[in-house]
């Protein structure tokens, strides 16, 4: 019991040595930016929230820097006229948008169906809704 301790222990300190001296020896091209892009100023080493922030979470951020309160367009709509020639415009980055219908006021249930770019749907109350194409925003 007491050898195979002794093994596993010299075995994990040479491992470490070995590993440590490799890192300490590759140091040879210039230092890494970390923060390039991440912080305001150069005066702040270590960076904010935003500057850790990385995929819809950063996209978020800046949207919200910019004064966009909904970036992603998830905000309850209310309906618009509703007719065909009139039909409630959904915003979507997409060819087709999930969209969720509240036919009444007092309504428990909804009613959902996809919206497909170019042609408007009808909701089983009778309102119209077709998909507004938007442009994607560069918040960066």
């Amino acid at each position: 019991m007491a050898s195979a301790l002794c093994r596993t222990g010299a075995a994990v300190f040479r491992r470490s040595v070995l590993f440590s001296s490799a890192r300490a020896s590759s140091g040879g091209g210039p230092a890494l930016d970390q923060q390039k892009g991440k912080t305001a100023s150069d005066k702040v080493t270590m960076p904010d929230g935003l500057g850790h922030a990385v995929g819809p979470e950063r996209f978020e951020m800046l949207a919200k820097l910019a004064g966009v309160e909904d970036p992603f367009e998830m905000k309850v709509k209310s309906r618009a006229k509703g007719t065909f020639e009139e039909p409630t415009l959904i915003p979507s980055l997409y060819e087709k948008r999930l969209v969720g219908c509240i036919c009444e006021e007092d309504d428990i249930s909804i009613n959902w169906m996809f919206l497909h770019k170019g042609e408007a749907k009808r909701c089983e109350c009778g309102y119209w809704f077709k998909l507004d194409p938007m442009k994607s925003q560069d918040y960066s």
